[in-house]
């Protein structure tokens, strides 16, 4: 690995996060020369697919995972780390409990996963979801609790010493983001939904989608990403997660709205280190020095 480049992880739990939150992001940072990786917690089990996606393919799970690799060998990734859990499914589904789900899975289990990837992969920045997990998913609130105790937990010695027995080293990541938006867009779609006599709080396929919640959970935004020479791209990586598309579910829906009502700019919070005052970055490795 050439320690000079610029290294990115993402963190996120489902095939198609990658590719509905930052897709534009992913591309740019990879045909300037950056390492981006990805580690995807779940095999996206659960999700809905017509029976049309699933001609040719084992499982729901064997599907979404052909159209994650689809998506990252188009937007120029140079590893996935696919964790293998079981999609946990929306808030108080059965799905939820099942023993091989992620929500299911030990904390520390997790974190020390992601550990293991960061020591090996040595990003300079990670990104995962803001706390609310975009739009309150269980498993996006698995990934996100995971992967903070994870940046920090990185750079201990103290921490998963049986890796560092294993031959890798600490590492400490300089920056940390939450992938998160703007709420304002929503606010005014929440308002106008019941016009057209739709219910802003059961949106989506399987109308579990609480619009309404997601406008209470607001987050700053201190970076933004321009992504629109790569929109030709982004579109092209959509289409790889076809299944998830039809019927606006999950993060597709609030990428549906996004794309109506605001350009296209991919948008972060900075958690670590701590924004002061109104911070404005263009670059997600502003500041970083290579190491």
């Amino acid at each position: 690995m050439a320690e000079s480049r610029k290294r990115l992880l993402m963190v996120f739990a489902h095939p198609d996060d990658e590719t509905f939150g930052m897709a534009g992001t992913i591309a740019r940072y990879a045909s300037e020369g950056a390492e981006v990786y990805l580690i995807c917690a779940t095999n996206g089990d659960v999700g809905s697919a017509d029976e049309q996606f699933l001609q040719g393919h084992l499982s729901v799970a064997d599907l979404r995972l052909e159209e994650l690799r689809c998506a990252a060998q188009l937007l120029g990734l140079k590893h996935l780390y696919a964790l293998g859990y079981r999609d946990s499914g929306m808030p108080g589904s059965e799905d939820n409990q099942h023993p091989k789900s992620l929500l299911s899975a030990e904390l520390s289990e997790v974190v020390g996963r992601v550990v293991e990837v960061i020591r090996q992969v040595r990003p300079q920045v990670v990104v995962t979801f803001d706390p609310y997990g975009g739009y309150g998913h269980p498993d996006h609130l698995r990934m996100h609790q995971a992967t903070l105790q994870a940046f920090h937990a990185a750079g201990e010695s103290s921490q998963f010493p049986e890796q560092i027995a294993a031959g890798l080293t600490v590492y400490q990541p300089q920056k940390l983001y939450y992938l998160t938006f703007e709420r304002r867009w929503l606010q005014l779609a929440v308002a106008l939904m019941p016009l057209f006599g739709q219910d802003p709080e059961h949106f989506g396929r399987n109308k579990d989608i609480n619009l309404r919640a997601i406008v209470q959970h607001s987050y700053p935004i201190h970076a933004r990403i321009n992504t629109r020479p790569y929109a030709r791209l982004v579109r092209e990586a959509t289409q790889c997660h076809a299944s998830q598309l039809g019927g606006f579910q999950g993060a597709s829906a609030l990428q549906w709205l996004r794309q109506l009502l605001e350009p296209r700019d991919d948008t972060f919070m900075r958690a670590v280190p701590p924004a002061n005052g109104r911070l404005r970055e263009r670059d997600l490795f502003e500041g970083v020095s290579l190491d």
